[in-house]
């Protein structure tokens, strides 16, 4: 139960570097301060937690843990170090925004599970903790949200999740493997649904004007 536990944790940590990356490269994108990128980076990381953990009435977890904190910070201060060197922001925003979105949805249906909520609330919690953070992140930065774009990005989240329940409750693999092979699904999905052009049908708007 403790390896578990120390597992989950480190999930949790890989997730908020993973997020505070992100963050911290999409408003570099947009050419902001250090601290206007340590906001955005801190947003990034903990929108989503804090949404599932108001929605659950839990205590806010990132407001009774300083290692989350000082991990963000410590991230920001290496990613605009890193950012002297590395020029491909659209290529390295992507990887960062995968993973966090894989390690974050497991550790949202975690908690659901831990709450002893239904499979599909647990899957519900999994997705507004891996998208919450980039949609505030991108409404900050006066973009469009991914998951509301073309790109497939909450779809990523309910498949990854719905797996990793089936896998937890009917298969007999390690939790910890369970964990991982999700996670890295999770991310391959998004990856080959930007390369190969994968999209969700899309609504488009009649346009009226030539009946005037």
């Amino acid at each position: 139960m403790e390896v578990q536990q120390n597992f989950s944790l480190a999930i949790e940590i890989l997730g908020t570097i993973a997020f505070a990356m992100s963050g911290s490269f999409a408003a570099m994108q947009k050419r902001l301060d250090p601290f206007g990128v340590l906001i955005i980076a801190f947003v990034t990381s903990v929108g989503g937690g804090t949404i599932r953990d108001l929605i659950l009435d839990v205590p806010v977890f990132w407001m009774h843990d300083m290692v989350i904190c000082s991990v963000i910070f410590i991230t920001t201060i290496v990613s605009m170090i890193f950012k002297s060197v590395e020029k491909k922001f659209k290529v390295t925003l992507f990887i960062f925004d995968s993973f966090g979105l894989g390690l974050f949805t497991i550790i949202g249906i975690q908690k659901g599970i831990n709450a002893d909520l239904h499979p599909l609330i647990c899957i519900t919690l999994g997705t507004i903790t891996g998208c919450f953070g980039g949609i505030s992140r991108d409404i900050l930065l006066n973009r469009i949200p991914l998951i509301f774009r073309k790109e497939i990005y909450a779809t990523a989240c309910i498949i990854g999740g719905t797996i990793f329940l089936g896998l937890v409750k009917y298969s007999t693999l390690s939790y910890a493997f369970v964990q991982v092979s999700t996670i890295l699904l999770i991310v391959a999905i998004r990856t080959f649904a930007v390369k190969y052009h994968w999209e969700i049908p899309k609504f488009y708007g009649v346009d009226n004007s030539s009946e005037m």
